[in-house]
């Protein structure tokens, strides 16, 4: 090719790249499609204070929002700085090409995983901690009402540091109806993970609040409405844990949350909702009555089955050391107050059910019994007529397990006293000698 060394290297270029030298029209599909091309690219691997930094010179501190919030700064949030705050992320938003929603939900999350950074508690906030959240979160509502906030972006980035979130940081976006409680653990790509987060942390809010720790008040009111999420999700009517998979994701979690429950130590599993206040039976006053039944009814039959490890002639030998006043103050408490929401009649009728049905924990089912017999006197001719049923059943049909039953009961309910059921004596004497 004849010419000079700048023509050759020009031709060069064109044979390279021969789709280069004619100048594209505009096309508004191809343009958008690559907009949201570049937005996927920068949720997914960008860092944002990275690029907030490349295209501010010098850099910005519009959207530095751990300064605003940081009660020790100059620059500390008030209550006139929101409306420049969202003209910050809007000027941003421009300025990157990406939706304004986007931006703040992730400026938003990144400062909450910074306030939550080395904790005082396993779960919940300090002071200071709780002062800055809920700044941030302030800011975050005036987001939400202009339409400034992605409540779906948020999620995904807040899960992103789910090692670094304190439950009760997670707890207060519920409360400052920035995202609810089902919106967050719903957004969660893996229910498994979500789950074993949750009843991490849940186990730990117990332990605190065992402890009388300093933010007791905060502790229990956090417990309360994370067991009424559960309950109502998990205890619906119909409800089929082997169904659960072809339900609605929050199904899924309170299901897999019914099953988690089994799985705690017994203090954990079924005292976390019973304790949290002390005056009220649950802390579930957004349950409908035939859901709280289905929970409580789980519940006991989860004590009456926990570990069945001891057979009828064990229960036989020990049975006097499982009286009312020997049982542990934490069983007869919860007993108690699982039998006041259900009533006597239901509470025999369960207690019968799992008998027939179940492998039992001796122990536990006859220090219930005991409660019974102690707290309920309406129970007394309930219990009667139960043994009376098992002894028909025993004699009409060669049962023996209904007559073993009904020996351990009756024995159980007498050694109680007979101001609150008749000597075994004279029982024996009225059922065989008397009829």
């Amino acid at each position: 090719v004849k010419g000079s060394p700048k023509k050759k290297a020009s031709l060069s270029l064109v044979w390279l790249f021969p789709g280069r030298v004619k100048r594209q029209k505009y096309n508004p599909e191809r343009g958008q499609k690559l907009k949201n091309s570049a937005v996927q690219l920068l949720r997914r691997h960008q860092s944002l204070s990275d690029l907030l930094l490349e295209v501010e010179d010098p850099p910005c501190e519009k959207l530095c929002l751990n300064r605003l919030i940081d009660c020790d700064s100059d620059k500390a949030y008030t209550d006139g700085s929101c409306s420049f705050i969202g003209s910050a992320f809007q000027d941003q938003a421009l300025k990157l090409g990406v939706p304004v929603g986007i931006l703040s939900a992730r400026t938003v999350a990144c400062t909450m995983k910074m306030v939550c950074e080395e904790p005082s508690h396993p779960v919940l906030l300090s002071t200071e901690q709780r002062k800055k959240l809920s700044s941030l979160l302030e800011i975050a509502q005036y987001l939400l009402a202009h339409s400034m906030f992605s409540r779906l972006s948020f999620c995904q980035e807040v899960w992103k540091a789910q090692n670094s979130l304190l439950l009760e940081a997670v707890w207060r976006l519920h409360v400052q109806s920035v995202v609810s409680l089902q919106e967050l653990l719903e957004s969660h790509p893996d229910k498994r993970t979500v789950v074993a987060w949750l009843f991490r942390n849940l186990r730990l809010l117990c332990q605190q609040i065992d402890t009388s720790c300093p933010y007791l008040d905060i502790a229990r009111a956090v417990l309360s409405d994370f067991v009424e999420l559960l309950v109502s999700q998990g205890f619906q009517e119909n409800s089929d844990l082997r169904r659960v998979e072809e339900t609605g994701t929050m199904s899924q979690v309170g299901g897999t949350a019914e099953q988690g429950a089994a799985r705690l130590s017994l203090p954990a599993a079924v005292g976390w909702g019973l304790r949290s206040r002390p005056h009220q039976a649950l802390p579930c006053g957004g349950v409908s009555a035939d859901v709280l039944k289905r929970f409580l009814s789980h519940t006991l039959t989860q004590v009456l089955t926990h570990s069945p490890v001891l057979k009828a002639s064990d229960a036989i030998q020990r049975q006097r050391e499982w009286s009312f006043v020997r049982t542990h103050p934490l069983l007869t408490t919860l007993y108690r107050r699982l039998l006041v929401m259900l009533s006597p009649e239901e509470s025999v009728g369960h207690l019968q059910e799992v008998l027939e049905t179940r492998e039992v924990n001796w122990q536990r089912v006859l220090s219930c019994v005991s409660t019974l017999v102690v707290c309920f006197p309406e129970a007394l001719q309930l219990l009667q007529d139960w043994v009376a049923r098992l002894m028909a059943h025993a004699f009409e049909s060669y049962h023996l397990d209904s007559m073993v039953t009904a020996f351990l009961i009756v024995r159980q309910a007498a050694q109680e006293g007979p101001s609150v059921f008749p000597s075994y004596a004279d029982w024996f004497k009225v059922s065989f000698l008397g009829s």
